[in-house]
């Protein structure tokens, strides 16, 4: 009878859930998921749960497979020359193989008064506190959502359709990532709602006080909430336990995402940075590489080599409140088309989506290991493989 096998999944995000799932597929794997939560957080409706559309919040028993032991804590350091997790409590869990998915977070704002004064918006706990903070504040009153990315456009598009007085603070462009032609779409919808969207490069923000936002080119906004959606942060939990990172904190893996430093550690999702080249920090990207950081762990195992990551993209899904969408087309590697879906029926492919998430996770709690084809970019392996020669030392000619 074969020895078991511990695999420890650290985060219990999207990546992290659909590792632990698919590394059920082996009998003599014990598999157990580290996460400061006791419920799965759906992190693509926090903007609805502030606006109160939505708790996103979902049961671990509808998602995560029988087999999957939870542990509710949080891991504060790896020592992987021992095999161990030490987490919170005080706790040690030991492992042979471990997926590293702690996903991504707030970043710490660098501009003065925002730390203090600024609600940030990527995170159950910082949605749950910002909630009561609208709910106490008149309709009236001026709100200013700052970044203009998917997370900033859906939370002002949310409190607008609630009839509050918004102000979309860009510091540049409206939807960097989007089309010309998605882009004026959501801008259509947001004046449609309210929105007045301040974009250029005059709008960086440059103070948050108690009241106000102060922007590069002189103007002050009266700002009774200050939402922040600008730039997204990793958990140091990697750098603290002396892994490489990439710089902002990302785990430095190979194409098959393991570690550059131990073989016996993966990455998945938001903290993972394949051939310090990562994907962009999203669900679409999370819920192809966490089976695939699994399927690396499942080869190792059997001593098999493990296959390159493949990771596709196919859209930007935005939602513009509760009636309103925008559905950006994009191509495998990640740059937007000129095709979208708008209006009622981009908003309708939205929720759809979203509704589809816990499914897929479900499934593969169900059946794991059935889906066993990715997207495919590609023009990564061409990127990769320049950025490789590069780095590689030029060899001196013998004398």
């Amino acid at each position: 009878m074969s020895e078991n096998i511990d695999v420890v999944v650290i985060g219990g995000g999207y990546a992290g859930v659909m590792a632990a799932n698919r590394l059920t597929q082996r009998n003599d794997l014990t598999v157990t998921l580290i996460n400061p939560r006791p419920t799965f957080v759906d992190r693509i409706r926090l903007h609805q749960l502030i606006g109160g559309t939505a708790d996103a919040l979902v049961d671990y028993r509808k998602i995560l497979a029988d087999r999957v032991h939870l542990v509710v804590d949080t891991a504060t350091l790896i020592d992987a020359p021992a095999r161990t997790v030490t987490l919170g409590s005080g706790a040690t869990v030991r492992y042979d193989h471990l997926v590293y998915a702690v996903g991504s977070g707030s970043a710490t704002p660098r501009v003065p008064g925002a730390a203090e004064f600024a609600h940030p918006l990527a995170a159950l706990e910082e949605a749950k506190r910002l909630r009561p903070v609208l709910d106490a504040t008149p309709t009236t009153a001026p709100v200013t959502v700052v970044g203009a990315g998917p997370t900033g456009i859906e939370t002002a598009a949310e409190l607008a359709e609630q009839g509050r007085a918004v102000t979309l603070v860009c510091g540049g462009e409206l939807g960097p990532s989007l089309h010309p032609r998605g882009r004026r779409s959501v801008a259509k919808r947001l004046t449609a709602l309210g929105v007045r969207v301040l974009d250029g490069p005059g709008t960086k923000v440059t103070a948050v006080t108690r009241d106000t936002v102060a922007l590069a080119d002189g103007r002050e906004l009266p700002s009774d909430v200050t939402i922040w959606t600008a730039g997204f942060g990793v958990p140091d939990l990697a750098a603290r336990s002396g892994l490489r990172t990439d710089t902002l904190g990302r785990l430095l893996t190979d194409e098959t995402l393991t570690s550059v430093d131990d073989p016996r550690i993966v990455a998945a999702g938001d903290s993972a940075a394949p051939s310090d080249l990562p994907f962009r920090m999203s669900c679409q990207a999370a819920v192809q590489l966490g089976p695939q950081a699994a399927e690396t762990v499942l080869s190792r195992i059997t001593g098999e080599q493990p296959a390159a990551v493949e990771v596709g993209f196919v859209a930007t899904c935005i939602s513009l409140g509760r009636r309103g969408g925008v559905f950006q087309v994009m191509s495998k590697d990640d740059l937007a088309k000129k095709y979208y879906v708008g209006g009622r029926a981009g908003a309708k492919i939205k929720e759809l989506i979203c509704r589809g998430i816990p499914w897929q996770l479900s499934y593969e709690a169900r059946k794991p290991g059935a889906h066993t084809w990715w997207s495919k970019d590609a023009k990564r392996r061409p990127l990769v493989r320049a950025k490789l020669d590069q780095e590689r030392p030029v060899t001196e000619p013998a004398a």
